[in-house]
């Protein structure tokens, strides 16, 4: 006969196994879910600006400072199985020491809940009303993932590590997610095609140019005398 103990023992190990298994289960069941994020980001104005990277620094930084319109839909990343999605708007541009390395910084980032998730998000009691009632008889809102910004400032200034960003060529803005499921590993923006799973369709802005410093009116009669 087998003790109480040795009979626990046996009923959480069977218990772990199938958990172990459904998990896996709905994990893989994303896979089968079409992924077809699409996206049109437009750079609407670029400034260089001289600032201190902190209140007691001395020496001053160039900082580009970016407005930019973004719409995208996202909606086919919300199946069961996802928890929320982080997107984020990024620069890149090449690197002046090396052809195989790329400057990038982060220039805005949000995050989008699922209606199962709505609890988790750090908004108002008047705007976590209307996402409750907008998921009411509903498995995923249709408008869940679409995003429209216009003229937006972004929420993080860009430097370089040298401090040094002005008239830098061929900078441009991209977008991308990261999914967070509820069971399962986080996925990334796809570079490529993955079955069902497609690369964003556009999403990366025109290449512009980081604006020269603009030059103040008594530096410059300074320089004329």
């Amino acid at each position: 006969m087998h003790s109480t103990v040795v009979r626990a023992q046996n009923v959480f190990g069977f218990f772990t196994t199938v958990a172990f298994v459904v998990a896996a289960l709905i994990a893989f069941s994303d896979v089968l879910a079409p992924r077809t994020p699409t996206s049109s980001v437009i750079v609407k104005d670029v400034q260089t600006v001289l600032g201190r990277p902190h209140y007691y620094s001395t020496k001053k930084e160039e900082y580009a400072v970016i407005r930019f319109s973004l719409t995208a839909d996202l909606s086919s990343l919300f199946n069961w199985n996802t928890k929320q999605v982080f997107v984020y708007v990024s620069a890149s541009w090449p690197n002046a020491t090396s052809t195989e390395l790329v400057n990038e910084a982060v220039i805005w980032d949000t995050i989008i809940t699922s209606p199962s998730a709505d609890h988790l998000a750090n908004i108002g009691p008047a705007a976590m009303k209307k996402l409750v009632r907008s998921a009411k008889g509903k498995s995923v809102d249709p408008s869940r993932g679409k995003l429209d910004l216009k003229n937006q400032k972004a929420k993080y200034q860009i430097t370089a590590p040298k401090g040094k960003v002005a008239q830098t060529n061929d900078v441009v803005l991209s977008l991308h997610y990261n999914v967070q499921p509820w069971v399962g590993v986080l996925t990334w923006t796809p570079q490529v095609d993955f079955g069902r799973w497609k690369k964003i369709k556009g999403g990366v802005s025109k290449k512009f140019k980081f604006p020269a410093l603009k030059v103040k009116k008594v530096e410059e009669k300074k320089a004329k005398a």
